[in-house]
């Protein structure tokens, strides 16, 4: 039997769950939960679902004995309270990123399904993408030597229609901050993945190119990390008309810088034979923003690489690549960050 699936909330990124979960094998989309019913039938009309049951309350869907999986995909100031209903029901969570807005409702997640014993991961599908994990696999080998600085950006592009469109966008309580939180976290989450924990962190945030919202549209950081190395974050929504991010890794024997999903340095003091085939591999320009001037440019392939690593973990009783620990290490990170910036000081993280 498949493992049935419920999407609690029907935004934009549900559609990137749909599309997902008809590439994962063994998955069964089976419900819809939506406090406005309209949302829901929107998206099944849009996807052409057939057989998903459409429910206002979570409790109800929750009821459902064809339910395994829960997808939260609601607000970010809200994810707690879907996870840990689903947990306490039994039932394995994703948790779309953030996995919440401050560490501690991250903890309670991860509390509760460690409780119900239920498996839980945090999306962070460029985890998924190859050029990320052919990098990653180049650091595991030690080919960079010691590692002495890591750099990541993500200078996109978000006009003011986009937070005027209403909702929870840029507001404190739900999206727990700006162009941190919501847009780079996937950069901080790839950073932290490549370099390894940080432990100090001082920064600053400013809203520069947009009104009425609560957080901030520009944000730069500075790390110190538990190897030793050092780190920069720059993180934007304010920079028009919005660049591909990056992250660069270096060490005192290599360096590697990528763009997007394309390889635009891959250089090492011992060269191998694979090195030539690499950076042939990931030079062809994949020809998508990536987010960065339009947050329906991404795909979903990363999200079904994910998905289907959970499914995995699920039917071998293993832990997945992302789960909720992994997942609260950027959001612990980007708290500091805003920590460091109110207070103007150097914020110690107790990871």
């Amino acid at each position: 039997m498949p493992l049935g699936f419920i999407i609690v909330g029907c935004g934009m990124i549900a559609r990137f769950h749909v599309r997902a979960l008809q590439d994962v094998p063994n998955t069964k989309l089976v419900g819809l939960v939506s406090r406005t019913p309209a949302n829901a039938e929107k998206l099944i009309a849009e996807m052409d679902l057939k057989e998903v049951s459409i429910y206002t309350q979570l409790e109800e869907a929750l009821k459902n004995p064809k339910v395994d999986v829960v997808i939260v995909t609601t607000p970010s100031g809200l994810h707690m309270e879907s996870a840990v209903a689903a947990a306490q029901a039994g039932k394995h969570v994703v948790v779309e990123k953030p996995l919440e807005i401050t560490p501690d409702r991250c903890d309670r997640i991860i509390e509760a399904c460690d409780k119900n014993n239920v498996k839980l991961c945090t999306i962070f599908p460029s985890r998924f993408h190859e050029a990320n994990l052919t990098l990653k696999n180049a650091i595991r080998q030690g080919r960079f030597g010691r590692l002495t600085l890591g750099e990541t950006t993500c200078k996109w592009w978000r006009s003011q229609a986009y937070y005027d469109e209403g909702g929870w966008k840029g507001t404190q309580a739900l999206d727990g901050g700006g162009a941190l939180m919501n847009q780079a976290i996937h950069n901080v989450d790839l950073l932290l993945w490549m370099m390894g924990d940080a432990t100090h962190v001082s920064g600053f945030k400013a809203t520069l190119a947009h009104e009425r919202i609560e957080v901030e549209d520009t944000a730069v950081g500075c790390l110190r990390f538990a190897n030793g190395a050092l780190g920069v974050i720059q993180a934007t929504t304010s920079v028009h008309p919005g660049l591909p991010k990056t992250i660069s890794i270096h060490g005192d024997a290599g360096t590697v810088v990528i763009e997007q999903e394309d390889i635009l340095r891959w250089d090492f003091l011992k060269p191998t034979a694979d090195d030539e085939t690499i950076r042939s591999r990931f030079a062809q320009k994949i020809g998508a923003s990536g987010g960065a001037s339009d947050p329906k440019a991404i795909s979903h392939q990363g999200h079904a690489r994910q998905l289907n690593d959970f499914v995995l973990a699920i039917e071998t009783n293993t832990v997945p690549i992302v789960d909720g620990r992994e997942g609260r290490k950027a959001v612990a990170l980007i708290c500091a960050l805003y920590e460091s910036a109110q207070t103007g000081r150097v914020v110690e993280l107790r990871n």
